[in-house]
């Protein structure tokens, strides 16, 4: 889960109904703030994409935004308070603002719907999952009515890959290959907010994905709910294999990962698809959710620990270094002692490289929250701790076995909190685990989106790190995306380039314009 993702930067915006050269041009800016999983931040790049394609630009870092735009998740326990203290602090700076609007979307807002305007009245814009692409239409008929605008649909309106895009990664990119979900696990309130599941047509996502790459990419993550179930909805039950071994065909995409599958519907073919398909990463996203099959039975979640270990068993026998994370949750409804042990026993037998835990929560609206037997938040706690103490010596266990070894790493643009002092770089190694390196001195620094090949040095319970003795533990590789990064930089500054040859890349199809990276 991701916690908060703000875009924001320099510009300024016309009024839609004013030209460049007219002297109704006022400034009109935004700012994006996300809460949740994978498919919100991509949800958001679309809605900057969306806002910018209406004539908005971000925001200043130092200025308050004509616009903030609430991306919400309903998932977490304090998704509600986190979201309404957030409108709370704003409604005074909306009243020193002069027409400063507020929208809500995603998740809470979908659920929520008229709450969101009870609670805050001084909101402009309330809108759902299945209807980003009506936000601009929405903020402008809330600016002329001056009133709000509520409009939540209950089915998709239209697939938001369509929508215009704009990525916050220069050398990565988020591909959804279908949307909403057909499982009910009793925890989960997803389904409902999202809809059954939509899959794309194969067609439609590899064009996408070649316009990534053909815009500087070199890494592609596909994105669903339920990837591994892809194809039910037009017939083709091996569509998710054929799919990743597509992508292995298309010519300088480097990496290809994927999130989330559901281990129930987890196959065979999808692991030979993986371990024979090149630029597929030995990396899998396998969500365990309990150890107990008492308590899978109770989440509805299909499987049971045997089947949930005989997959780790085949893909460790297909790739020997496959990295496996996972989802946990600890005190479900109706969790003895025995079915925690349970669960701890899965995930020592797992070897977990990382893993997300949650204390359950009640959420409104789903069947667990209304079960009997209820956890007491001190027990919670309790075994909370426990796990998280099994997984990061699991942790630190699985890193260590990576020292001495070389690994190839995506450079990134994030350098991590302690760079300045250490003058480290971070990237990614194949398997996603994060590295962070220095470079020998007298060689060339990597730009974001590059690979370098260095050796790992010491291994901690979240990180490694790679520090060259000489030339010969480094190699830099320079990639089309490193290329796309240096005319973002020439770009941004209005300087041109002269590292790098060729023009800036054209907007490519599928509503995705010229790169970006953070905020």
């Amino acid at each position: 889960m991701t916690d908060v993702v703000t875009h924001r930067a320099d510009a300024t915006a016309l009024d839609p109904a004013a030209t460049a050269e007219s002297p109704a041009v006022k400034a009109r800016t935004y700012e994006v703030r996300t809460f949740g999983c994978q498919m919100n931040v991509h949800d958001s790049e679309r809605m900057s994409g969306l806002l910018e394609d209406a004539g908005y630009t971000p925001a200043a870092s130092d200025a308050t935004p004509d616009l903030v735009v609430f991306n919400t998740c309903a998932v977490r326990e304090n998704a509600d308070n986190k979201l309404y203290g957030n409108l709370g602090m704003l409604r005074q700076t909306k009243a020193k603002h002069e027409g400063m609007q507020i929208a809500v979307g995603g998740c809470l807002a979908q659920k929520d719907q008229d709450t969101v305007l009870a609670k805050a009245p001084w909101v402009d814009v309330v809108f759902g999952t299945h209807n980003i692409g009506s936000l601009p239409t929405l903020l402008e008929r809330s600016r002329h009515n001056a009133e709000a605008e509520l409009e939540i649909l209950e089915s998709l309106e239209t697939f938001p890959s369509t929508l215009p895009t704009k990525r916050e990664s220069v050398h990565s990119g988020w591909v959804s290959i279908s949307v909403g979900c057909n499982n009910t696990c009793t925890f989960c309130i997803v389904p409902s907010l999202r809809g059954k599941e939509r899959d794309r047509r194969p067609g439609d996502i590899l064009a996408e994905v070649r316009a990534l790459v053909a815009d500087g990419a070199v890494e592609v993550t596909l994105l669903g709910q339920n990837v591994n179930t892809y194809g039910v909805e037009f017939g083709d039950r091996g569509a998710f294999a054929k799919l990743l071994r597509a992508c292995g065909e298309i010519q300088g995409l480097e990496r290809v990962r994927f999130t989330s599958p559901h281990p129930a519907s987890f196959t065979d073919d999808v692991i030979d698809a993986m371990a024979e398909t090149p630029n597929v990463m030995p990396q899998l996203h396998m969500p365990l959710q309990s150890g107990s099959d008492k308590v899978l039975k109770d989440m509805r979640r299909s499987y049971r620990s045997k089947k949930f270990l005989g997959i780790l068993d085949k893909v460790r026998e297909r790739m020997p270094h496959a990295a496996v994370t996972t989802d946990i949750i600890v005190g479900f409804p109706g969790e003895t002692e025995e079915d925690f042990l349970e669960t701890m026993r899965v995930v020592e037998a797992s070897r977990f490289s990382s893993a997300y835990t949650f204390q359950y929560s009640p959420r409104p609206g789903t069947p667990a929250a209304t079960m009997e037997d209820q956890i007491p938040k001190a027990v919670v706690q309790e075994r909370f701790e426990r796990l998280c103490a099994l997984q990061d010596r699991i942790c630190a266990e699985e890193n260590a076995t990576l020292l001495g070894t070389a690994q190839e790493l995506l450079v990134t643009a994030d350098s991590g909190s302690k760079s300045a002092e250490t003058g480290r770089l971070s990237g990614r190694a194949p398997d996603n685990r994060l590295v962070h390196f220095s470079v020998p001195t007298g060689e060339p620094a990597p730009r974001p989106g590059d690979f370098v090949t260095v050796t790992i040095t010491k291994a901690a319970g979240f990180h490694l790190l790679a520090d060259p003795g000489g030339a010969e533990d480094y190699r830099l590789r320079r990639s089309p995306a490193g290329d796309a990064w240096d005319r973002w930089q020439a770009d941004s500054c209005g300087v041109g380039t002269t590292q790098v040859s060729g023009s800036t890349p054209a907007a490519v199809s599928l509503g995705m314009p010229t790169l970006r990276v953070g905020p």
